[in-house]
């Protein structure tokens, strides 16, 4: 066997793929990648006769975010023949997000020869790298924000002007967020381009400008594209436009696109005008009406229901108003699951919610100590009893907010089931997170103190939420002990999630920088390598270097010692942060031309074609997974219309993953709607957990890997799919698609 793959394998290195670049040099920098890994082999590469190849070495050292490849990538930007290289050398200096590759991007962005392509990615970039240096070089963040607004403006009297340079510089502005940034991005407002005139609201809406309402009510009740329609009732509601709110109610009720509706629902929460109640109330009766009717387990109304059900919250505090009260009702005991229902009824008549909320049939364990628990709907319930701790400290609140402190700690103080006993499942684990925020909530005395025993759990998120906590309470020497005990514990015992590592370093270091110290240094050693990288970030605050002047040493010889080893294998049988792929792993995923996925859900089937030349390891991993079956029968966890549905979690909690993480393989390809990424915690904490858009996402751009695109038709089943329906299969083909020699372009 070993014989005939060594053969394979020189066949294989023989093979020219992907633009002519040969299949050992597109392995040799998906390791590289891989490992994060910036050395000799990709400087040279950077240098090769082939543009192809620079341009592919050029975006690995972006994505690995080395500063010593800041100076290779400014020759490229400024003096390569190829125009497509000196983009990707742009676009990889602002993933770089590093203030010394600033003047290279000025010195581009003045410059008046420059390329349209290469112009749009110094603007993508300036935006990243001002908003990365904002706090530590003010100046020179401004310098690039006003080259910024200077770019654009200069573009909006052009006679012919760049669709994606504008689209990338609007983008740079609410990145970048330089003054008078609004009133630039106004001019778009009334471009010809409906994505132009879309994407400059998404940047108002952002930047919660006020400067350009008339011209967003405009939009909203003339545009013909139910995109900018959408971004323009999301701009009205967060300048509070008051005068948009017959327009928003309108479009509520009667638009025909859902995004359109969605969007001015949320706004009409914004502006608090209580004569909209009745009026969405009217919508919700109706909407309920064909929920009861449907066959399906999960409706497609779900969606808008909840959206209602939030505004209404958000309008009728304290009303005790009945009819929606009624509503509310109605939706939970036709058993709908949800936080949002909850937090309205909280809302809007607490006295009453807090008397009897628990008494709900899924969770008499309270005061019955039932066996089968529903934790979404525990969940959902502590959410609608947290919103009780923030009422306002009235008298009346007072005795409410003791009421509702006391049945919460019954939840606390309820026993999750012994975790010695084998078979015995703990009752509603998934939930507890939820029931600790709820609890802190409401500032008890005990606080501390209940905290402190949660660390005791197996359960890697309750402690990681119990860390989180601890670091918003006072200092004191239990919880610092009790976070570096609980620290220890976890490098011995978590083999699968880093969560309750990185929180609790998180909340040392909120509670006492200088106590955090020695913990930070062991974690320098953990065997996670985002641990690693997350206790190296902290310690070189600049504030430590006063009591420990040996620091900046002490955290060069690490770098230096882990330089070989960043992603090394360990020793406890743990798959995080370490190296996962071999060199026929790395192969098989350059190699491939084209794949999609066949997704059956319960409302239909839905394909997903993947990008394997953008990014190759993580449509890899997807493969890996769904040939383990890792994707069957798992719940939607997250719905946001007109953002995301998002899948991929086997906890359903949001929380869940694989037991490792890839790295990012951020691309040029821009979030357009039915785009499907990879969810993130933060940087290289990728897993199983993807995404698709509803609509474009612009900010997502550059910061999260987009891996493949589900078609507009396909996309009627996305729409259609609400949280807790289940992904029933998923099937990989492959081959026999067209290939992919460039990376997607934006539509202009």
């Amino acid at each position: 066997m070993k014989i005939i793959f060594s053969i394979c394998f020189v066949i294989v290195f023989s093979l020219q793929i992907f633009g002519q670049i040969p299949v050992k040099t597109l392995m040799q920098i998906s390791r590289a990648e891989d490992e994060l890994r910036y050395d000799n082999t990709l400087q040279d590469l950077m240098k090769n006769q082939d543009a192809n190849t620079r341009l592919r070495a050029a975006l690995a050292a972006g994505r690995i975010g080395a500063e010593a490849a800041i100076p290779i990538l400014v020759n490229l930007l400024e003096k390569d023949s190829d125009v497509k290289v000196r983009a990707t050398a742009a676009f990889a200096l602002g993933e770089i997000e590093s203030n010394k590759a600033a003047d290279a991007i000025l010195r581009t962005l003045k410059l008046a020869g420059t390329s349209p392509e290469v112009r749009a990615r110094a603007l993508e970039a300036a935006g990243k790298i001002a908003a990365a240096i904002l706090q530590t070089d003010k100046k020179k963040s401004e310098e690039l924000g006003t080259a910024i607004l200077n770019s654009l403006d200069d573009e909006s009297i052009k006679p012919k002007s760049d669709h994606q340079t504008i689209l990338l510089g609007i983008t740079a502005i609410l990145r970048a967020r330089p003054e008078n940034g609004e009133f630039i991005a106004a001019k778009y407002l009334t471009n010809a381009n409906a994505r132009i005139r879309a994407d400059a609201a998404n940047t108002l809406t952002r930047l919660k400008a006020k400067n350009a309402n008339e011209q967003l009510r405009t939009m909203l009740f003339k545009d013909k594209d139910p995109i900018a329609r959408a971004n323009a009732a999301r701009a009205l509601g967060a300048s509070e436009d008051k005068d948009a709110f017959d327009l928003l109610l309108g479009t509520a009720l009667n638009d025909e696109d859902a995004r359109v509706r969605v969007s001015s629902i949320r706004s009409i929460g914004s502006l608090k005008n209580t004569k909209a109640a009745d009026r969405l109330l009217e919508r919700a009766e109706i909407l309920l009406t064909d929920y009861k009717k449907s066959k399906s387990a999960n409706p497609s109304e779900k969606n808008e229901l909840l959206e209602i059900a939030t505004t209404l919250g958000r309008l009728l505090p304290n009303s005790n108003n009945k009819r929606a009260i009624d509503f509310l009702s109605a939706i939970r005991d036709f058993k709908v699951t949800s936080p949002e229902i909850e937090i309205a009824l909280a809302r809007l008549e607490p006295k009453k919610y807090v008397a009897t909320a628990i008494y709900t049939p899924s969770i008499k364990w309270i005061i019955e100590g039932a066996d089968s628990i529903d934790w979404r709907s525990v969940s959902s319930i502590a959410q609608g009893y947290g919103e009780i701790g923030s009422l306002e400290k009235t008298e009346e609140n007072f005795l409410i907010k003791k009421d509702a402190e006391e049945k919460i700690g019954v939840m606390i103080s309820n026993p999750l089931g012994d975790e010695k006993e084998k078979n015995k499942e703990l009752r509603y684990i998934k939930a507890v997170p939820d029931v600790l925020r709820a609890y802190a909530a409401f500032k008890p005395n005990d606080l501390h103190q209940v905290l402190r025993r949660y660390f005791q759990y197996k359960d890697v998120i309750i402690r990681a939420t119990t860390a989180e906590l601890l670091g918003e309470q006072p200092l004191s020497k239990e919880n610092t002990e009790a976070l570096k005990t609980a620290f220890t514990k976890s490098l011995l015992t978590d083999k699968q999630y880093n969560d309750a590592q990185l929180a609790i370093l998180d909340a040392l270091f909120k509670l006492d920088k200088k106590q955090s110290v020695p913990t930070l240094l062991i974690a320098l050693d953990a065997p996670d390598y985002l641990v690693r990288k997350k206790a190296f970030d902290l310690l070189r605050a600049k504030d430590l270097e006063k009591d420990f002047p040996g620091l900046p040493t002490m955290l060069e010889n690490a770098l230096a010692k882990k330089k070989d080893q960043v992603l090394r294998r360990t020793a406890n049988n743990s798959k995080l942060g370490v190296i996962l792929n071999t060199n026929a792993d790395y192969v098989r995923a350059v190699m491939r031309k084209s794949a999609k996925a066949i997704i059956t859900t319960e409302k239909g089937t839905f394909t997903i074609e993947f990008f394997p030349e953008d990014a190759p390891l993580t449509v890899d991993n997807f493969i890996k997974l769904t040939k383990s079956n890792y994707f069957d029968n798992v719940t939607i966890h997250r719905v946001v219309p007109n953002f995301v549905m998002q899948d991929g979690d086997p906890r359903g909690d949001g929380n869940g993953g694989p037991g490792w993480q890839i790295r990012d393989e951020i691309n040029e390809i821009p979030y357009e709607r039915g785009m499907v990424g990879m969810a993130l915690s933060g940087k290289d904490t990728g897993g199983s957990q993807w995404f698709v858009t509803h609509s474009p996402q612009p900010h997502l751009d550059g910061g999260y890997t987009v891996f493949g695109k589900v078609n507009e038709t396909d996309m009627k089943i996305v729409d259609n799919l609400v949280r807790g329906d289940k992904i029933l299969s998923v099937k990989i083909v492959e081959g026999n698609l067209p290939q992919r020699t460039q990376s997607l372009q934006r539509k202009s």
